[in-house]
């Protein structure tokens, strides 16, 4: 509208100026070189005007001529530009659908195109990878330190072929530069820890942690963790020769991460170590409340040294008091009976435990208990066999890796905070289904360790291939010839013997012996008497 108003406005002022020129006639007179031009003012105006188009238009022409250069040049730029970015286009797409020779073929003329661009730098080296030329790749990569704005994503690539390599010492250095770099980037960060926590250097990871919280490129929930999971792990190294540095390390783990086991359960060992008892036990019970675990209850009960076995079993019960649904409570008090040998409470413990498919560390519990009576190992027996197929129980497991103790560190990767405490996974297999007679599942899981030995198994013997294979009263009843009849009866499939295991269960005390104070078996006393099974 305005556009509108402007032109009309500018029409109606050229209309009045030619209305008042007609208005006012008059001469206008040229006398140059011997020449006199003469004329009316209007045609004198309109022939300035003209003159004066005439020039803006010699002008444009001129200075088209002269720009010609230029522009062709910069159609030709344009063109190549073009041309280049479609080349990386269809590589990129290349590389992602698996096709090293047309992602080599598009990065070798989007280089040709656009030169030693970072873009094109990345193409080279990922179809390089594809190809798997690793110096190729490498050679790309090191061309991007070269540039300010590539060089992390250099380092990064160096970083990663390293490590592909088995390098881990000169990884660990491309990801000390990118992180000198940029504090921020994640995963040069990562590998700083992980070679802080190879080299067991938890403060230098606990000052990379603060850095890069200061960038505010981090998740303020993920550096509390891995703050108390440093802190621990320094404390840990600490215990011995820093005994209270480790606590204030572990008071503040504790306080960062309630949940986090290992250091509820050492810092209630130090504080106990210290006589701080009451601390201690309000350490531990706080975090049994959190998270009801074997570490946790075994510093809780063992929190006095010099402590009866029945003492022990009423700190076990005070534990169950603060989780009295939970099977970990249930299994303390086990325990603690049988060192107690107060075996009838023990079994009333575990009595919910038995139901379905219990875990080996009940079976085991249970074999403990029957063989603490003089005509139990029948049953010993039968709980043992159940032991042997029964699922694997609870354990720290980090990348397919299964310890019987936490680390702050996975052994796999390095990766931090890695372990979680879970039941390893399990495989039906048809080794397992044959040997049992019924399906049953076996171990499982590449990298992973086995099942682990609980305290119980601890007083398991190897098996011995060589000893007699025993017969239960069930193959006895396999084996025996069926009643004869006028028609031939299908005869079941003979199963395959129980391995031998070679057990040592404690033996039964008199009632009257209580047995040594403040000694602490797991249920194995000195007094032992052999079962070949």
């Amino acid at each position: 509208m305005t556009r509108v108003l402007s032109f009309i406005v500018l029409i109606a002022l050229l209309a009045a100026g030619v209305a008042w020129l007609a208005d006012r006639p008059g001469d206008v007179a040229v006398v140059w070189s011997g020449y006199r031009i003469e004329t009316s003012v209007g045609v004198a105006v309109a022939a300035f005007f003209a003159a004066l188009v005439l020039a803006v238009i010699a002008w444009t022409v001129i200075r088209l001529a002269l720009s010609l250069p230029d522009i062709v040049s910069v159609a030709t730029r344009g063109r190549r530009r073009q041309r280049g970015m479609d080349a990386l286009s269809r590589g990129l797409v290349a590389v992602g659908t698996g096709d090293p020779a047309l992602a080599r073929r598009y990065a070798l003329e989007a280089e040709k195109l656009l030169g030693r661009a970072p873009l094109t730098l990345l193409l080279r080296a990922q179809a390089a990878q594809l190809a798997g030329d690793r110096k190729t790749a490498e050679a790309a990569f090191r061309a991007m330190l070269e540039q300010p704005e590539s060089r992390v994503l250099g380092l990064r690539g160096l970083y990663v072929e390293a490590r592909r390599r088995g390098d881990l010492e000169e990884a660990w250095g491309y990801a000390g530069e990118a992180a000198r770099i940029d504090p921020g980037v994640g995963w040069a960060n990562e590998g700083m820890l992980e070679f802080y926590g190879a080299s067991r250097r938890w403060r230098d990871a606990l000052a990379m942690l603060e850095r890069r919280l200061s960038t505010g490129r981090m998740n303020r929930d993920e550096a509390r963790r891995q703050r108390a999971v440093l802190l621990t792990a320094d404390a840990i190294d600490r215990q011995d020769s820093d005994p209270d540095g480790a606590v204030s390390a572990l008071r503040q783990a504790v306080k960062l991460a309630p949940d986090l086991v290992p250091a509820v359960a050492l810092l209630g060992r130090l504080l106990s170590r210290q006589g701080a008892l009451r601390k201690a036990a309000k350490v531990l019970e706080a975090g049994w409340r959190l998270q009801p675990h074997p570490d946790i209850a075994a510093a809780y009960v063992d929190l006095r040294p010099g402590d009866s076995a029945l003492d022990r079993l009423e700190r076990a019960r005070a534990l169950q008091r603060l989780a009295p649904g939970h099977e970990e409570s249930r299994l303390v008090v086990a325990r603690a009976a049988i060192d107690a040998r107060e075996y009838d409470r023990a079994r009333a413990a575990l009595e919910p435990l038995l139901k379905g498919r219990p875990q080996a560390r009940v079976c085991l519990l249970m074999a403990g208990i029957a063989a603490a009576s003089p005509a139990g190992a029948g049953e010993a027996r039968e709980w043992l066999a159940r032991a042997s197929r029964a699922p694997r129980d609870p354990a720290w497991i980090a990348d397919g890796v299964v310890s019987d103790h936490w680390e702050p560190v996975s052994p796999v990767t390095g990766r931090l905070d890695a372990f979680v405490w879970t039941t390893p996974a399990e495989l039906l297999t048809r080794e397992d289904s044959d040997w049992s007679g019924s399906e049953t599942a076996g171990p499982a899981g590449a990298g992973s360790a086995g099942p682990l030995p609980s305290p119980e198994a601890a007083a398991v013997a190897p098996v011995r291939p060589d000893a007699p294979a025993a017969t239960s009263q069930a193959q006895q009843a396999d084996a025996a010839p069926a009643p004869s009849s006028g028609a031939p009866e299908a005869k079941p499939a003979p199963r395959r013997p129980s391995p031998p295991v070679e057990v040592v269960f404690p033996a039964p005390r008199p009632p009257d012996d209580p047995g040594p104070e403040g000694a602490h078996h797991d249920g194995v006393e000195p007094a032992l008497r052999r079962i070949n099974l």
